[in-house]
């Protein structure tokens, strides 16, 4: 499975774009959040993306909530908003869970507590591919990513972890154990899987 993963967009209709086109050679789009500038600009963002016709997973950003992502993607029938839940393509499941973890220091963000990650990341099924968009404590977070996320890699052992959120890690990658953990940046990367 070839899949195209990017994270934070943030209204930048250029790289949306060469996303777009880039989609037509991989099985699976994976987009780690913050679409979205501030809550400004998710749904033209997003009316770009619909143009991709592969399988999308999505997770909400601290610059958008699940609510507006899921309002914002109606009517595009390969996009699956992913909040504390999993989906299968084509026989690999897929778990996401959006925000700021732990909380930012902003009052406009979408966070959630490590407390509340770690209650919904329980959910995650062995072995899921795990769509995140804070990075998990210790790799590619500049010190600032989750230990729920952490923990949860270690207890569920997902063989890729994607995430964005920290640009200043954008295009790094590190191991948690046998984990490929990967900030990815709005350019993108491809994994084969």
């Amino acid at each position: 499975m070839r899949i195209l993963a990017f994270s934070d967009l943030h209204c930048d209709e250029r790289r949306a774009r060469e996303l777009v086109e880039r989609s037509r050679a991989v099985d699976v789009v994976v987009g780690a959040g913050d679409f979205a500038r501030v809550h400004r600009g998710l749904e033209s963002t997003i009316d770009l993306l619909k143009a991709i016709d592969k399988p999308t997973v999505l997770v909400p950003g601290n610059n958008e909530t699940d609510r507006a992502l899921r309002e914002a993607c109606a009517g595009w029938p390969t996009a699956h908003v992913l909040h504390g839940e999993a989906v299968e393509i084509d026989g690999r499941t897929f778990f996401g869970l959006g925000g700021g973890i732990p909380e930012t220091p902003w009052d406009w963000s979408h966070d959630l507590s490590e407390q509340e990650a770690e209650a919904l990341l329980d959910a995650m099924p062995e072995g899921a591919v795990l769509v995140v968009h804070s990075p998990p404590h210790g790799h590619c977070d500049d010190g600032l990513g989750s230990r729920a996320i952490l923990r949860a890699i270690e207890r569920k052992r997902p063989p890729l972890c994607v995430c964005g959120h920290v640009h200043q890690c954008w295009g790094q990658e590190s191991r948690v154990d046998g984990t490929l953990v990967a900030n990815l940046g709005p350019e993108g990367r491809i994994f084969e899987l």
